[in-house]
């Protein structure tokens, strides 16, 4: 607007001058790598919150939400797929004996012979304390006298390097899936829950 006795003035160089499309180039750079470095803390935030920070396993939600999509393509695949569940022998008397350091070695002990004995397309997690799954896809029922041999050569092994006083030991249930009785993995984690109270393939 021009008012009187004031002196003209241009606009100026900044407002006169062509759009650059390599600065919209940059500023989209930016943008997108703003958007990428959230969408990677989101994902570090959403690993965190699944995963155990103890063992390196997957934590009960983490364990859970991979048993489900595990259980999901064995049933498109028309596979089955079985469920095991651990927990230490004594480990509260390791922890008051021994002390909580020496009850946590022996829980991340656990948790190494686990990652060592399963495949990696099975599913393994700390559900709590010193109590483990393991989903094993692909696999019916499964010899767990063999499964507990395994583990327990892993864990002499262990045992025999590190002079710790005491030998980690375990129990062990298992539950083959049955889609049309179970349904999800919440149905199969009840029903283990009921096999186990009732003492029945547990060793």
């Amino acid at each position: 607007m021009l008012t009187p006795g004031k002196p003209f003035k241009g606009a100026g160089a900044d407002a006169l001058r062509t759009p650059n499309i390599l600065d919209s180039a940059a500023q989209d750079r930016d943008v997108l790598r703003d958007l990428a470095r959230q969408a990677e803390q989101e994902l570090t935030g959403v690993q965190m919150a699944s995963m155990d920070e103890l063992t390196l396993l997957s934590n009960r939600h983490g364990f859970e939400a991979l048993a489900r999509l595990g259980l999901e393509a064995c049933q498109k695949l028309g596979i089955p797929a079985t469920l095991l569940f651990f927990d230490l022998d004594d480990f509260k008397h390791i922890n008051q004996l021994y002390g909580r350091a020496e009850g946590d070695n022996a829980l991340k002990t656990f948790a190494d012979v686990l990652r060592i004995a399963f495949r990696e397309s099975d599913v393994i997690g700390r559900l709590g304390s010193d109590e483990f799954a393991a989903l094993l896809t692909g696999a019916s029922s499964v010899e767990i006298g063999a499964v507990r041999a395994r583990l327990e050569e892993i864990l002499d092994e262990r045992n025999a390097t590190v002079h710790r006083g005491y030998d980690i030991r375990f129990s062990v249930a298992q539950i083959e899936f049955d889609p049309d009785y179970h349904k999800t993995v919440d149905g199969l984690m009840l029903a283990l829950d009921e096999v186990r109270h009732q003492g029945q393939a547990e060793f």
